[in-house]
């Protein structure tokens, strides 16, 4: 990531955090993980996945190359690396497969030479798997915590690039944070709730 590898404390486990901070290729992947399972299950997976390949890093063409039942497999043994481990680990192949053809498998390569905050969106948002939340997220995990921060790298990551807030993965720096980031997400998908049980009540009142 950079000569020295930051703190980082997404999975909550000192060894999958260490593995976070010095693997570009495993922050993406435990971002591509992050969805429908707690944040630090997501971002421990990389390391678990490392250590059930009997390595201490992921390795990009090695994953891309791997057959596909066989990688299912090995995320599907118990505990599961995701609640969908059969998915996600197709799309962690995908995702790979992608990184050794554009960038010959160097996931830092994504954006080291990034001259804008829109230019790095656009290609995060490239990556298989990576819809524009997503990459907005990583984007601004990027710039609070590995310091990989072009022109405008706040703007091009939306309301996740904001100072103080806890809204994602990115303002995760340890377990008092984790709670506020969790506690918002509870209040974001609440509203959501009442927004669309308002909307079905509308439309039976008419």
């Amino acid at each position: 990531m950079s000569p020295q590898a930051p703190e980082i404390h997404l999975a909550q486990q000192p060894e999958a955090d260490a593995l976070l901070g010095r693997s570009p290729l495993a922050a993406l992947v435990g971002m591509l993980l992050d969805q429908q399972v707690p944040m630090e299950w997501a971002f421990s997976g990389p390391y678990t996945i490392a250590s059930r390949l009997g390595a201490d890093d992921l390795d990009a063409h090695e994953i891309a190359a791997r057959d596909p039942e066989e990688f299912a497999a090995l995320l599907s043994e118990k505990p599961a690396v995701h609640r969908y481990p059969g998915s996600i680990a197709h799309r962690i192949q995908q995702l790979c497969q992608f990184l050794v053809e554009e960038y010959g498998g160097d996931a830092e390569a994504v954006w080291a030479d990034a001259a804008t905050g829109k230019e790095l969106l656009a290609r995060l948002q490239a990556l298989p798997g990576f819809g524009k939340q997503k990459a907005q997220i990583f984007l601004a995990l990027l710039g609070k915590q590995y310091g990989v921060r072009p022109e405008g790298w706040r703007e091009a990551a939306g309301p996740y690039g904001e100072e103080n807030c806890h809204r994602s993965a990115a303002d995760i720096t340890g377990p008092e944070s984790l709670a506020k980031v969790r506690a918002h997400k509870q209040e974001m998908k609440a509203a959501a709730k009442a927004a669309k049980a308002a909307k079905e009540g509308g439309r039976t009142g008419n």
